[in-house]
Formats: structure tokens, sequence, C-alpha cells
């Protein structure tokens, strides 16, 4: 309950007046000739203006293929979806890093069980230990007693595919 509550956040989250503003400056500023849409050179240098990284060929690759054959590029309404997914994105794995430091006390960069029972003590008092122990095997994929934030995310998202 506890994870599918920052899950349920991220998925209702609304880009402000003002930021959805930034979005469109942006648009118009990439799209230099006014030709209406995006090519895939104006696209990358959006995503750096606003994420700060330059997209992969495949991050690229797969926004193009999802762009409609008949423009030649990516229309101001299918780039205002792509920057708010990505945002939702963003927060959410801000939000999952955000539960990872709250039960990495120690600050290591990973998770022990004692981590797992100490979190778990808090959000679920009642939870038999020998669950919370199920539990933490199951987030440590390789078994090596420590569990990465990685592993972290990875459990999150699996488990939000399962719900």
């Amino acid at each position: 309950m506890f994870f599918s509550e920052a899950r349920a956040r991220s998925r209702t989250w609304e880009a402000s007046p003002s930021e959805h503003r930034m979005w469109v400056e942006v648009f118009k500023a990439c799209d230099e000739d006014h030709k209406g849409y995006l090519s895939r050179e104006d696209f990358k240098i959006a995503v750096v203006m606003l994420f700060g990284y330059k997209p992969s060929k495949i991050e690229v690759d797969s926004v193009m293929s999802s762009v409609n054959p008949n423009t030649s590029g990516i229309l101001l309404e299918g780039f205002l979806n792509i920057v708010r997914k990505k945002k939702e994105a963003q927060r959410y794995r801000n939000e999952v890093r955000h539960i990872f430091t709250a039960f990495d006390t120690y600050y290591r960069g990973f998770l022990t069980l004692e981590d797992f029972k100490k979190a778990f003590r808090q959000v679920a008092p009642k939870l038999p230990e020998r669950t919370v122990l199920e539990v933490f095997r199951e987030v440590d994929q390789d078994s090596d007693g420590h569990v990465s934030f990685r592993d972290f995310e990875y459990a999150l998202n699996y488990g939000q595919k399962e719900a």
C-alpha cells in the first residue's frame, strides 16, 4: 500500500500553467524555421533544454517511430504529451529514490535485511518477520544480502505491473 500510494500520486500529476508555457516556448525555440513540428535534431535539442541530457539514439528512434507518417516530425501536441510522460516518470523515480533513501538510514547506497525489518516495523508493524524476509529475498535479485537502488526500483515497478 505504501508503494502504491507513491505510484498513484505520480499518475495524477499535471503540469502547472507556467511549466506548460515553458514547454511550448521550448517547442517554438527549437522549431526555428516555424515549420510547426520538431525534426529529429530539433527534438534532441528540446530534450537537452528541458531535461539536461542528450537523448540516446534508441530514445529518439522510439519517439520518431511513433510520429504520424503524414507529418515530417513531432507536432506540438505530441511533444507536450512526450514531455508530460517524461516528467511523470522523472517524478516517480524521484519518489522511489526518496523512499529508498528513507530506508537507507546509514547512507550506504544499499539496504540490508535489518534496514528492511526496521522500515517494515514503521510502515506495517503487524507484518510477520517471515514475510519481511520473503520480501527481502525477492527484492535482493542477486542474493548478495544487499538491495541496491536498482533492485528496489525494479521491485516497485514490477509490483505495479502485477497489481
